[in-house]
């Protein structure tokens, strides 16, 4: 779904990522670990096409991204850390706008009234985003992502700004899509989370990739936050 080969990128004399390898398979929730500035941004924004990079190769459902970034742009989507919309426009026309990008027919009428339901903001969906809370805004990326069904999803810290319930629906969700044959590749701060709801995780300290694998592999009968906490150091 996804594969990430010796991934290079430098700014300046800086390597915020060097020689990073990864391959995220169908069906697998990808946790995405390390401190600020570790590279999982920039990482996570190579993959989406966003940033461009030095060395390396990266495939989203066999097409380069780099070859091909149109076509690999459409069988994924993304959502930043701090979700950048058009705040002129109501959530509904955004929503439509995102529809129209990918080509979503009728099918958006239900996806997104289903969707806006479930995170209880589909009374709000008339109102100007610039009226909206982190939160709300939040909960609008993520319909925005999950509207033209994409194969593979990538997310940077996806629960900063959600309440219980919305983070909960958003577990959910992300299962839901990996059950369905999609993946989830996704950075986190939140270590708890990561524990209980990643097949597999990844760690990455100053640009570098050290330790990926299974949750089992990765922390034995440690906790995940031991194991980072031990590599940190």
């Amino acid at each position: 779904m996804l594969r990430i080969e010796h991934l290079t990128k430098r700014y300046g004399d800086v390597a915020a990522v060097d020689d990073l390898n990864l391959h995220i398979a169908p069906g697998e929730i990808y946790g995405f670990i390390g401190h600020n500035g570790a590279g999982k941004t920039t990482t996570i924004k190579s993959c989406c096409g966003i940033l461009g990079f030095d060395e390396g190769k990266i495939t989203v459902c066999g097409t380069d991204i780099a070859k091909n970034p149109m076509e690999a742009k459409r069988k994924l989507a993304y959502i930043p850390d701090n979700p950048d919309l058009y705040e002129f426009l109501s959530g509904i026309r955004y929503l439509n706008f995102v529809a129209d990008i990918y080509g979503v027919g009728e099918a958006r009428v239900e996806r997104i009234h289903t969707l806006a339901e479930r995170f209880g903001i589909y009374q709000d969906l008339a109102q100007p985003i610039s009226a909206y809370s982190h939160g709300m805004k939040q909960k609008l990326a993520v319909i925005a992502a999950w509207l033209h069904e994409p194969q593979l999803i990538m997310m940077d810290e996806p629960f900063v700004g959600l309440d219980p319930a919305s983070a909960h629906d958003l577990k959910v969700m992300m299962r839901e899509h990996c059950d369905r044959g999609g993946a989830i590749f996704f950075s986190t701060h939140v270590l708890e989370v990561a524990e209980k709801l990643c097949d597999k995780v990844a760690i990455i300290k100053q640009g570098k990739l050290v330790v990926s694998g299974t949750m089992e592999e990765v922390k034995g009968n440690a906790s995940l936050e031991d194991v980072f906490l031990e590599l940190e150091k």
